[in-house]
Order: C-alpha cells, then sequence, then structure tokens
C-alpha cells in the first residue's frame, strides 16, 4: 500500500545534550539503540514499512553524518529521503561542505523552513515524526482514520502512569476521542494520556494556523507544535482527533531513559525480528540464559547478565557486564566490571564502571 498525498516531516534538529557524552561525537538521532540500529531508524522503518512516499529532514546539527547514514541505508527504499534546501548538493557534491541551515526557535520553525518541500504539489497530509521515538508502527489505519474523520489533524495517543504524565504532553478527549486540550509538560496532571508527539496534518489548515501564529510576530509564540500549533487548533475549534497507539512507544531524551528503555527490551516488548538492522545485517537475539539482548558474542569466561550488547563491541574474557549497555566498539576487557552503565561508542574501557555518572 502506497499513502499517496502524505508527506512526512523528520524532525531531527535537537542538540540531544541532556544524552551526555553520547552525543558529543554524533548528533542524537545516530545514537545506537537495541542493538540493532540506530535512533532513527525507527521512524523511517515506520514509513518504509508503511508505504510514505516521501520523508523530508528537517535538520540542523552534524547534518551530514546523518545524511550519510539516510543516503545510505534508507533513501529509494523504495521511500525517498528529501533533504529540504540541500536536496540537490547531497546528490550532486562532496557532504563534507554541506553548508549550515539557518537557526530554529523550535519545531513549528522547522515545518516553516521546509515549507516548499512538506507542501509541495500533490501533499495533502504531513506526517511530523521524531528521530529520537523508539517504536514499531503501521501509519496507514491512522491515515485512514485521520481522513476518514474529516480532522485537521490526527494525534497519537497512549495512557502511561499518572506520575509520568508531567514529563509529557497531557491530552484531554471528550468520548468521541475529540482532543479538547494539549498541555506540555503539566505541573499537575489531570490526564493519564499523552501525546506520543507523532501526528497527521490536513495541510490545508497547517498553513493557515501557520500563519495565524506568524501573524503575532517573533516574539509572540514559542515556535513549537506541541506548545503553539496544535492549542491553536484547538483553540480555534478545529477539529483534532486522538488515535490509541497500541504497543510500546518511548520517547528517549535523557541518559536515564536510554538505559532504562533499553532493559525493558528483555522482556520482549520489541522482537527483535523486526527491528531495523543498520549496524548489522542480522537481528540481535534475546539469550534467555542471560537475560540479555546481544548482537555480539559472549566469549567463555566472560560474565553477561541483564544487558544489550551492540554488533561491535568487545567483551573479553574474565570481564562482567551487568544490566549495562555496551556501544559498538567499546572494549570492556578482562577484569573489568560494568553495572547499571552504558559504555560508550569505540570506548576501551581501564576501570570499574558503576551508574550512569561517567
Amino acid at each position: 500500500m502506497t499513502l499517496d498525498g502524505v508527506r512526512a516531516g523528520l524532525l531531527a534538529g535537537g542538540l540531544g545534550e541532556r544524552m551526555g557524552p553520547m552525543t558529543s561525537r554524533v548528533c542524537k538521532p545516530l545514537v545506537p539503540y537495541a542493538a540493532s540500529c540506530r535512533l532513527v531508524d525507527f521512524s523511517m522503518v515506520n514509513s518504509v514499512r508503511s508505504g510514505i512516499p516521501e520523508v523530508v529532514l528537517l535538520s540542523l546539527h552534524r547534518e551530514a553524518d546523518l545524511v550519510r547514514h539516510l543516503v545510505e541505508h534508507w533513501d529509494g527504499t523504495p521511500t525517498r529521503v528529501h533533504f529540504g534546501p540541500h536536496d540537490s548538493f547531497v546528490r550532486t557534491s562532496d557532504l563534507d561542505l554541506l553548508p549550515e541551515r539557518p537557526a530554529e526557535r523550535g519545531t513549528a520553525d522547522a515545518l516553516l523552513s521546509n515549507a516548499e518541500y512538506l507542501f509541495a504539489p500533490g501533499a495533502t497530509d504531513v506526517l511530523v515524526q521524531h528521530a529520537d521515538h523508539v517504536y514499531l508502527f503501521d501509519y496507514a489505519p491512522m491515515v485512514a482514520a485521520h481522513r476518514a474523520s474529516g480532522a485537521h489533524c490526527t494525534i497519537g495517543v497512549q495512557r502511561i502512569e499518572l506520575k509520568y504524565v508531567k514529563l509529557f504532553g497531557m491530552v484531554d478527549v471528550d468520548s468521541d476521542l475529540r482532543v479538547r486540550a494539549l498541555v506540555e509538560k503539566p505541573q499537575n496532571p489531570t490526564s493519564d494520556l499523552i501525546f506520543t508527539a507523532f501526528c497527521l496534518f490536513r495541510v490545508d489548515a497547517l498553513q493557515e494556523v501557520l500563519a495565524s501564529l506568524l501573524a503575532r510576530g517573533e516574539d509572540g509564540w514559542q515556535h513549537d507544535i506541541s506548545r503553539d500549533v496544535l492549542p491553536e487548533m484547538i483553540r480555534q475549534g478545529r477539529p483534532v482527533s486522538a488515535f490509541p497507539i497500541e504497543g510500546y512507544w518511548a520517547d528517549i531524551g535523557t541518559v536515564d531513559r536510554y538505559h532504562s528503555e533499553q532493559l525493558k527490551l528483555l522482556s520482549g516488548v520489541m522482537d527483535p525480528s523486526l527491528l531495523p538492522r543498520t549496524l548489522s545485517s542480522s537481528p540481535p537475539e534475546l539469550l534467555s540464559d542471560v537475560d540479555s539482548l546481544s548482537g555480539a558474542p559472549i566469549p567463555p569466561g566472560a560474565v553477561v547478565e541483564s544487558s544489550v550488547l551492540h554488533p561491535g563491541c568487545v567483551i573479553e574474557p574474565g570481564a562482567k557486564v551487568l544490566r549495562s549497555v555496551v556501544l559498538p566498539g567499546a572494549v570492556v576487557p578482562a577484569g573489568v566490571t560494568v553495572r547499571d552503565t552504558i559504555v560508550l561508542e569505540n570506548e576501551h574501557l581501564r576501570s570499574d564502571r558503576d551508574g550512569l555518572a561517567f
């Protein structure tokens, strides 16, 4: 199935400052994940499997590295990746000379900066995605429901424990799943329903709302989709629908969440055979005897428990890896114990590591 008229916008412009040393050398979308791929690959594999014809990259930082990855693994698969103002350059020139994009204040600015590509002829709906969300999802039923309802926007929603709602966008809906309010990171949540941050906009409605926000002037709004665009749609009385998202979904925003969400994979919340594979041609294995997800061999004499081992990492005989995530190229030598931590990409440890303060 091809989702004719749907063009995706992949938000990939965040600095990833809360990811600590993991983003000191790579942009956040390229952080390895699940012993199989990099964060950006989840949104890309969902687009390809759903039949999205084109994904427009909305990037800013370390863009050349991200472009190389997308060209190598995803462009034309059969989804085409459009690189916005750099599309022709990417396909004809040296990526080391890729110019920087103009600065943006928020996610809504990314839509405006790429309007001519997102709203190109033939586009009836824009799917907004994020390059740091982990989920496997077929967008086709959501697109069908969105179009059947006549909504100006349809947002993904999921129920979570009320105490965690303050970390996300809280959503209030009526009995027909029409969105009455969206409040970003509320201090005192009153609903356990959150916005999964991917959504479908009708192109004409999105253009009209963006125009009304621009009319407020540069400092009259926060330039953000969740804080401005969606609340303004609701305020104007436009139909905004909620689409319940079943199954696993995670927003990877911090070192702690990066670590804890990967350890959740050990319980089988995602089928390893369905994960995108850009780090290795083979899927990682769930090893029940050591309760680990592994894309690398575990030699005799090494102790591995409840951990995620990425392809290309080396665990030497005599090493201990406990409740930890070991990234590609990392080496845990004999006699070293890592516990409740992350071993960085291409890092060669020399001493024990315990915890996430590194």
